[in-house]
């Protein structure tokens, strides 16, 4: 089967800010009530995109959730208009204004759990959306993801896009497909970090949020072949240094894994090379980077594991990493032997996406990976694949809409729900949905 893998991305809504919310999340916490800039951040964004779509790679994108979310604000018992109730939350509860705030819909990679047609029982690509249950201003994102993947994924002779199972699932940042070629069966790989039937924390410092239980559920729903899916342990110690999702400390892309050794519990990397050969019949280029190379603290420091991992249109391998990982000469190295040693990663490029690491998530985190065929592609009606028109659309009317400073007092502004309303109307126009 004829496949290609299509990066959707999601846009950077108006109400980018740094609140500190992510639990785990080092660098959330670290730039905590820092001035933000969510103009540029969606620019750096888009720009990434567009990077990609220029070297010949499927690029679409995802709108932004509107924000601040009135209307559950009110399911919290808040009354009165709308400006009201920005001003009662934010005086009340400041930081609840946050998490209704939060742009987080932006980490696409979180929005769903994709199994593409090679992988699945009845040759659909099937799409779980996460809930993300273990963070308030996550979890309130699953409604609106799953009504833009309905409207987006809509034929159902092709799509199945499901709702979210119960217990904590965060989506594609704990979740690998490795695979000979995209169009070939793969190796699904679940990444958790709370095992069944553990009433209590397996971490010292900070709470794992992907369950094996939802990461079990999420594989019978997508229709998954048992003997094509694993279940891998996350090294706890790893959470608890600030990895908070496996994709912090681990990418994988076609019959490559880059992983740091800290990322599972002991022996889980040997047991996916041996998974992958027997599924397979290849062997997998497993690349562990060790400690003695990069320290954990680094790893987590430059995001060097949550690059883009990317098949070129010539076959070979380019790492897409983070602006920070140049700033660091560890990393260098660590990139310089990965581009020497026999492997088919070639190339490396760089970008600038400060604006998102600031709040922990870098260039994988914003981005959802989505192996589709020329029929599924073709089935798309919303104007969301990134062309040189599209592009300038988006530009130009980000430009427009989002403002280049803001602060957490500015989410009680009512100028911003009104802004951010109008923008959001726009846009679902621009995108035709």
């Amino acid at each position: 089967m004829a496949a290609t893998e299509v990066n959707f991305d999601g846009i950077v809504g108006p109400t980018h800010h740094y609140a500190g919310l992510g639990e785990g999340n080092l660098a959330s916490q670290k730039f905590k009530h820092t001035v933000s800039n969510p103009r540029r951040a969606a620019l750096q964004g888009l720009a990434k995109m567009k990077l990609l779509a220029d070297m010949g790679i499927p690029q679409a994108v995802l709108p932004p959730h509107d924000r601040p979310d009135v209307a559950r604000l009110r399911k919290f018992k808040f009354a009165g208009t709308d400006a009201e109730i920005l001003q009662l939350v934010a005086a009340k509860d400041p930081t609840l204004l946050s998490e209704f705030s939060s742009a987080s819909a932006m980490w696409a990679a979180n929005a769903a759990t994709v199994s593409p047609s090679p992988d699945t029982a009845d040759g659909r690509l099937h799409f779980t959306v996460a809930n993300l249950a273990s963070q308030l201003h996550r979890s309130l994102e699953a409604p609106t993801t799953l009504a833009i993947f309905r409207k987006i994924f809509a034929d159902e002779k092709l799509f199945a896009v499901h709702p979210p199972v119960q217990n904590q699932d965060e989506g594609g940042a704990n979740h690998t497909r490795l695979c000979e070629s995209f169009g070939a069966p793969g190796l699904e790989i679940f990444v958790y970090g709370r095992g069944i039937g553990e009433s209590s924390w397996i971490t010292n410092k900070f709470p794992p949020r992907q369950s094996r239980a939802a990461s079990e559920a999420v594989a019978r729903q997508n229709q998954l072949d048992p003997a094509r899916t694993l279940f891998i342990r996350q090294n706890p110690a790893a959470i608890d240094a600030g990895v908070f999702h496996n994709d912090v400390i681990c990418v994988g892309n076609r019959n490559v894994l880059l992983f740091h050794e800290e990322a599972f519990a002991p022996e889980q990397a040997e047991y996916i090379s041996r998974a992958y050969a027997r599924v397979t019949g290849h062997k997998l280029h497993a690349l562990k980077i060790s400690s003695a190379q990069l320290p954990i603290a680094a790893a987590i420091e430059t995001y060097l594991f949550n690059s883009q991992l990317i098949t070129l249109p010539d076959g070979k391998m380019m790492l897409l990493a983070p602006a920070e990982c140049k700033r660091d000469p560890r990393t260098v190295a660590v990139i310089n032997q990965i581009l020497a040693d026999d492997n088919p990663i070639t190339s490396a490029r760089y970008v600038d996406v400060r604006q998102s690491m600031q709040n922990g998530g870098g260039p994988a985190c914003l981005r959802l990976r989505v192996v589709m065929t020329e029929a599924q592609i073709r089935a798309i009606r919303p104007r969301v694949f990134l062309d040189v028109s599209l592009f300038a659309d988006l530009r130009s009317w980000i430009t427009r809409h989002y403002r280049e400073e803001l602060r957490i007092a500015d989410l009680s502004d009512p100028n911003l729900l009104t802004e951010g309303r109008a923008a959001l109307a726009e846009l679902a126009t621009i995108l035709r949905m």
